[in-house]
């Protein structure tokens, strides 16, 4: 679902045509997206009405196909952001998409999807703690520290983000 987070969240600032999305997903992220996720996903959005297409033309080249999105694609957009289901939880390009995008949930979205991860987080971080417990190789333990230990990072960076957001209550 990231991914139609990005497309979408893309095309709510501006019309763009399928290299510019791919660029542009790619500057805010760090992540490429192939072809092969990039227009099937486009195509889907164009089916359900939530993005048009549009033919530009260009000098000596075929048309350049256009997409913008409708207000079926920013309904689609919002309810994508601030639905952040506990099976994604630990995802974390899942988590990734809706951060930023903040801006469009209310406080209490934005609340909620920090929960949801903390408390997935939370969960994981307990289960790799008793397996590094149990573990006898000590490389073996060490890789698991290290686990934890991003664990506690992303965990702290929550608490940060969830004191900016009582700051702007």
């Amino acid at each position: 679902m990231w991914i139609e987070i990005l497309l979408l969240s893309k095309l709510a600032r501006e019309p763009m045509h399928g290299y510019e999305l791919r660029k542009a997903v790619e500057a805010s992220t760090g992540h490429t997206l192939s072809n092969n996720s990039l227009y099937p996903t486009l195509r889907r959005f164009v089916d359900a009405g939530a993005v048009s297409r549009s033919a530009e033309e260009q000098e000596a080249k075929p048309p350049r196909h256009v997409y913008t999105i409708t207000d079926v694609g920013r309904e689609l957009l919002r309810d994508m952001l601030a639905d952040f289901p506990g099976e994604l939880a630990l995802n974390e390009s899942e988590f990734l998409a809706r951060v930023g995008n903040f801006a469009r949930l209310s406080r209490d979205e934005r609340a909620r999807v920090l929960d949801v991860r903390k408390q997935a987080l939370l969960a994981e971080q307990a289960r790799v703690a008793g397996l590094a417990a149990g573990q006898a190789d000590p490389w073996g333990r060490a890789a698991l520290q290290h686990v934890l230990g991003k664990f506690d990072a992303e965990l702290r960076w929550l608490a940060d983000l969830e004191t900016e957001l009582r700051r702007d209550a």
